[in-house]
């Protein structure tokens, strides 16, 4: 179902890849224990960094982590910035469907970058691999991206359907329809195993919430 190629094994020995699927799901446009969930977690949040600035969340392993990838290509780590808005602005997490709010959550939760596709609209096995810069897809907004040397991406057999830095594609999301469901997790270097693992335990707490009769096919660190 997943496997790493030789060359991101090289060119990143050290990183690695979460993921988890589940069957036999659904996804309602809102889950009121979910919700309690997720405000639960927004005000652990606020309480975490009161009186504090940016740089207690800049200076989290987690973060130093993520940021030592995205400065390669002059860009911020979007999960970052979002915790940050939380923290200190009194935003909230995004409000979607059920489903793709308990990948969210978890996201937020422990600031692991996580992509969530229909498993039935995969065409398997999905690759983890590193960008040469001419590799392209669509993004889920719409707009054809080409992919940046050293990025870090995942593809299946019909083509790319997510990327660190321009985030998944618009083939294979997750949708009001969608009845089985994996969750794939990057982890550059610096992040360690149990991290991961403690992560996609989360996705799955939470998925169980708003779907309790759904069954775990695969959860596994790469």
């Amino acid at each position: 179902m997943f496997e790493i190629t030789s060359a991101l094994k090289s060119t990143y020995p050290n990183a690695h890849a979460g993921v988890l699927v589940m069957k036999n799901v659904t996804n309602p446009p809102q889950c009121p224990a979910l919700d309690t969930r997720k405000e639960a977690l927004e005000s652990q949040i606020r309480q975490r960094f009161t009186g504090k600035d940016r740089s207690a969340i800049l200076n989290l392993p987690v973060i130093q982590a993520y940021e030592a990838f995205y400065k390669r290509f002059n860009k911020t780590y979007h999960v970052q910035l979002q915790v940050e808005s939380i923290a200190f602005k009194g935003k909230t997490i995004p409000s979607v469907a059920a489903l793709v709010e308990a990948m969210f959550t978890a996201e937020v939760k422990n600031m692991l970058l996580t992509a969530g596709h229909d498993l039935d609209v995969l065409q398997l096995p999905i690759r983890m691999d590193v960008a040469k810069g001419d590799e392209r897809y669509t993004m889920m907004r719409g707009q054809e991206q080409v992919l940046k040397p050293g990025d870090m991406y995942m593809a299946d057999q019909a083509g790319i359907i997510s990327s660190i830095i321009y985030g998944p594609d618009q083939r294979t999301p997750i949708m009001n329809e969608t009845r089985n469901v994996i969750f794939t997790i990057y982890a550059p270097p610096g992040i360690e195993t149990e991290a991961v693992e403690h992560h996609l335990m989360d996705i799955q707490q939470n998925v169980l919430i708003v779907a309790p009769q759904a069954e775990t096919d695969l959860i596994q660190v790469y």
